[in-house]
């Protein structure tokens, strides 16, 4: 069946937390060149960051929310569409919120300077 209870929504929500996870970047100026925004002439032109650091921090904690609800609501949605039974379900929901602490932890590292 692959899922469809929800009619794939789910994705949805992965791709409003992609955009928020975009802003956030472009607001701390860590896109890469090579992902950036060229003027006219070609040439890169960096974002200027004009949000608060409050209002970025919650903007993170929000799109943490949206990546676990993004989570949730995939493995409800094979669920709920008979692809796993309650075993299965409890397993890879654990396993893909696991994914998701690891993912945190590497870019908390990452942001300290303590992991590249």
């Amino acid at each position: 069946m692959s899922g469809g209870h929800f009619n794939y929504k789910q994705y949805e929500i992965g791709h409003i937390a992609d955009e928020l996870e975009w802003y956030i970047l472009k607001c701390e100026n860590k896109v890469p060149k090579d992902w950036g925004e060229d003027d006219e002439n070609g040439k890169y032109v960096p974002y200027v960051n004009e949000e608060p650091e409050e209002i970025l921090n919650r903007m993170k904690e929000g799109l943490m929310h949206l990546r676990k609800a993004q989570i949730f609501v995939h493995e409800i949605d094979y669920y709920l569409s008979g692809d796993t039974g309650p075993e299965s379900f409890i397993r890879r929901l654990e396993k893909e919120l696991a994914h998701l602490a690891l993912d945190e932890m590497v870019a908390i590292n990452q942001k300290l300077g303590l992991y590249t």
